[in-house]
């Protein structure tokens, strides 16, 4: 019995049982990563492998076809000097500070009233996703009707209540805004469905509590539902100046590649720079300033994130 014992938890034994374990564990993890290879082969060619030679871009003199040789700091000098690249920055900034507010307001409103819209909720969320799984183009066709001067119904209705109807697309002090317009359309029920879903998720039991305690819709409002709400703004307010900066297919498609300054953007600079000018230096000087400021944005979101946002156990 004792030589049984002792032989079952012998040296020999022990190593034989660690030399098993870790045959074990090499095969789950190689089993694993045989699973994840397509994904990450995917992403080292699709995200990473263009990245890292988007960056080495930056640094250099290239059309395209021939030879690249080294530049420096020469792309980001004429990225940083270039009045108009300067100003295509400035429209993309005014088209985030008109898109983001608006979309997530409207989007809250929508949302937080059809949290009382019984049977009809899932109809109706259906209607406003709608426009979000419609194409980008075809969006953008059905809204260069809408702001055709002469044929708009847009207008006519700003004509009928005595507004002015401007011409959105060739006015510089609309044209921005035309754009927003048509981001805040297609992009709102996206929203819609988070904030419905964060809602859905406020536990019933606090609103009950507050309701027994005497208080109001705006008590509750602001003291239970928009502080447990703050996981989903943060992510939105994320994801959408992510979004709002790259702005580009409805610039495309309303002036094809004849945009005029006041109606550019950083993302359409830099098509225009790589594709239509074949200076992939200087377009990759620019989006690697691009990537850094959404970068630097999205660290300056997650760093204040902790006085705010406010997680359910």
């Amino acid at each position: 019995m004792g030589t049984a014992e002792s032989e079952a938890v012998s040296p020999r034994n022990l190593v034989a049982a660690r030399s098993a374990r870790r045959r074990r564990n090499l095969n789950e993890h190689l089993t694993g990563f045989a699973f994840l290879a397509p994904q990450l082969i995917g992403l080292v060619v699709f995200m990473v492998g263009p990245l890292v030679f988007a960056l080495i871009l930056a640094f250099s003199h290239w059309d395209g076809f021939g030879t690249r040789s080294f530049a420096g700091l020469a792309n980001f000098e004429k990225v940083i000097s270039d009045p108009q690249l300067r100003r295509s920055a400035v429209n993309t900034v005014w088209f985030t500070v008109l898109q983001v507010p608006v979309a997530m307001l409207s989007a809250f409103a929508v949302a937080f009233m059809l949290q009382r819209a019984g049977r009809m909720k899932s109809f109706y969320r259906t209607f406003y996703f709608a426009p979000v799984v419609t194409s980008s183009v075809a969006v953008a066709a059905i809204w260069l009707w809408l702001f055709n001067p002469d044929i708009s119904p847009l207008n006519n209705l700003l004509r009928s209540i005595g507004l002015p109807a401007p011409d959105w697309l060739q006015d510089a002090r609309f044209v921005i805004p035309a754009f927003a317009i048509v981001g805040i359309w297609q992009g709102l029920g996206y929203q819609i469905v988070m904030f419905m879903a964060g809602l859905e998720n406020i536990p019933v039991t606090l609103l009950e509590a507050a309701d027994i305690d005497g208080a109001g819709e705006w008590q509750k409002l602001r003291r239970i539902t928009l502080p447990l709400l703050s996981p989903t703004i943060l992510f939105l307010s994320i994801t959408s100046i992510i979004g709002s900066f790259q702005v580009f297919d409805y610039i495309y498609v309303f002036m094809d590649t004849t945009a005029p300054a006041p109606a550019r953007t950083v993302v359409y600079e830099i098509v225009q720079i790589a594709f239509r000018e074949f200076d992939f230096g200087t377009a990759s000087a620019l989006a690697a300033i691009l990537f850094i400021v959404l970068l630097a944005l999205t660290a300056v979101q997650l760093a204040v994130q902790k006085k705010w946002v406010h997680y359910t156990e």
